[in-house]
Parts: structure tokens; C-alpha cells; sequence
């Protein structure tokens, strides 16, 4: 598993794991240093983006404190001593009781259909040798890519699987602000976000929350582009050190995450076809005449415009990060290139 130092100072390491990392922004909620940044959260769920969730400034003010690793639901950083994880019930991804399955399990194998994150692997599956009519084999989960969803304990015939969530909290989406780009169903790490197939002449969500699948982590929100979604964790599921005092924190309203990233272009590649133009979150909330196709009609743009046939940057300040225009270009002619922060 990939490992970056974030810090080493004397006989301590500040360890982050991208691969266990989901990108919900506990640990920039937390982090009393501010020492933390989180960017790109919907173009690096797509792999849209050659970089990582989270990065960290350097100015040296991170005291090792060790609050990032203990709010990680999943993980993903550490702070080792002497080379050793510092892990107990006091971090959320200790004392939140592992995935696990029990001997009801009839290795049907519905859990690793829906797994959201693929990490359930039924293995020696072979009928029994005792004359009954029973399968006999292994469901093993891999819990460092476990996320804690429940959508295996849900789908489970037999009731054979045992988890627990890491939040409970509230989702919310304004519709009217909701421009149907999709980032947040491609990052949601439960697949707790889908867009609902509505029968003719229904009105229906632009975005469907599957509730019981939600672990309010909050990613959905940070990748928003048009900040159409708000995540509150209201509680902290497990029992660990300073539980109350952690969900304050968390309660307070996410910031707004870092502009890390830099739209590029390629001129001579460009078809000057205004499919990002017209795709991109950010131009169809300015204005739902360019959402509908209008390209020409329009004089003033936020983000991105066509311009003597070819697609040009207006505002790199307003970008959300999301890559859908990358998504939509024909022939490559936009992506997303990593932004150095301080």
C-alpha cells in the first residue's frame, strides 16, 4: 500500500495512506493548526487528477497532535513512533467495530455483488460432503478497503454479517442549485448517491439519497462544484477518548475546499465544439440559458468560453474541480493539472 510522509520529526512520522483514503475532510475539520488542505475531491475520485485528497503545508506548524488520525473513519493517516502506529480505542478506525461475518453466511455471494468498494471476495466455494444441501466456501473481507456502508448487512439473506457506521448525521441537496454534473455520485465511496430513472411525465430528484447506505463522511459535499450539497456529522457512532468534543468540531459548517488544482488547454487540439462549455457546473448555475445549449448567446461566462475557436479559461478562481469538462471533451483538449498550494 502507498505511503506518503507528511512530517518526520525526531523519532515521529506523519503517515498518510491515499489508497484507504475516501476524501470526506474529518481531518481539515479537525485539524486545530489548519495545517491540513483538501482539494480536487471530485476529479481524484474520478482519476481524472494526478494527485492525492489531502496534502499538507509546510510551514511547520503541526504540533503531531495526532487529532487527523484519530477522526480518520477509514485510516488513512497515522502517526507512528519509533516507526509503529500510535493506534487504540481513543482513533474512530480502531474503535469502530470491523465488518465481519458469522457462521449464518451461506457464501451466496450477494454481499460482493454490492459492495460499493469490491473489497468482498468469496473464496473455496464447493457443495458440501455431508449429503445436505448446503454450499460451503469463505466470504473474507478485506477491511482496510472497507468503508462500514452496510450494504452487505442489508443485502445479507441470513443476517450473517455484523458493522457499524462511523457517523450519523443529516444530507441535504438543493435541487434548484443541482446541476445534475454527477461528481458526487462518482465520489460518494457507499454509493449512497444515484440519479432516479423517473417515469414519463414524473418529476423526480436530480440526485436520489439512499439513506441507509449513507456514512455521512461528508465527501459528496467537498466535490459539489456548486456547492448544491451540506453534510452534517451530528454524531460519532463509536465510543472513543474526547467523543464529545470531536463532534463539536465536526458540527461546525465544512470549509470550502482549496483550489488545488489548474484547468489546462490544448489550443491546437481544441474543436472549438463548447461541449465543456456548456457542461460545466459552474457555467450552467450562472445562467440555465447556457446549461440549455445556448453557447453564442451568452457574451459573459464564469469559468470557460469559446473564443475565436477555441475553448479558453475565463476564471481559474471559480473552478470546482470536478474535471467534467475533461469528461465531456472529444478529443482531449481539457484536463486538470495539479495546483502547488503554500
Amino acid at each position: 500500500m502507498r505511503e506518503v510522509l507528511l512530517e518526520s520529526r525526531e523519532d515521529k512520522q506523519h503517515v498518510y495512506l491515499p489508497d484507504k483514503c475516501i476524501g470526506c475532510g474529518s481531518c481539515v475539520a479537525i485539524c486545530p493548526k489548519g495545517e491540513l488542505i483538501i482539494g480536487s475531491v471530485g476529479a481524484v475520485a474520478r482519476g481524472l487528477i494526478d494527485k492525492d485528497f489531502i496534502e499538507k503545508k509546510r510551514s511547520g506548524a503541526c504540533v503531531l497532535c495526532a487529532l487527523c488520525a484519530r477522526i480518520c473513519p477509514t485510516g488513512a493517516l497515522e502517526l507512528r513512533t519509533a516507526g509503529k502506529p500510535e493506534k487504540d480505542e481513543s482513533y474512530l478506525s480502531v474503535a469502530l467495530k470491523a465488518t465481519s461475518v458469522n457462521d449464518k453466511c451461506v457464501h451466496c455471494g450477494l454481499c460482493a455483488e454490492v459492495c460499493p468498494q469490491s473489497c468482498i471476495e468469496i473464496k473455496d466455494l464447493h457443495l458440501a460432503e455431508d449429503a445436505s444441501l448446503r454450499v460451503e466456501g469463505k466470504t473474507i473481507i478485506d477491511l482496510n478497503r472497507c468503508v462500514h456502508c452496510g450494504w452487505c448487512a442489508q443485502i445479507c439473506p441470513t443476517g450473517a454479517i455484523v458493522f457499524q457506521k462511523p457517523f450519523a448525521g443529516e444530507f441535504y441537496l438543493d435541487d434548484k442549485i443541482c446541476q445534475a454534473c454527477r461528481t458526487c455520485i462518482h465520489t460518494c465511496p457507499a454509493n449512497a448517491l444515484f440519479n432516479k430513472e423517473g417515469k414519463p411525465g414524473e418529476i423526480v430528484e436530480k440526485v436520489t439519497h439512499r439513506k441507509d447506505a449513507c456514512i455521512y463522511c461528508g465527501a459528496c459535499e467537498l466535490a459539489c462544484p456548486v456547492k448544491a450539497i451540506t453534510v452534517s456529522k451530528k454524531e460519532i457512532i463509536p465510543e472513543i477518548k474526547a467523543k464529545k468534543a470531536l463532534e463539536k468540531k465536526l458540527a461546525a459548517p465544512a470549509a470550502r475546499p482549496t483550489l488545488t488544482s489548474i484547468l489546462k488547454t490544448d489550443e491546437e487540439a481544441c474543436l472549438g465544439c463548447g461541449n465543456c462549455v456548456i457542461a460545466c457546473p459552474v457555467n450552467a448555475h450562472f445562467d440555465p440559458y447556457l446549461a440549455a445549449g445556448h453557447l453564442n448567446e451568452l457574451d459573459e461566462k464564469p469559468l470557460l468560453e469559446v473564443l475565436n475557436g477555441t475553448v479558453r479559461v475565463v476564471n481559474q478562481e471559480v473552478c470546482g474541480s470536478c474535471a467534467t469538462c475533461s469528461m465531456i471533451c472529444p478529443v482531449e483538449a481539457i484536463w486538470l493539472e495539479r495546483r502547488e498550494v503554500a
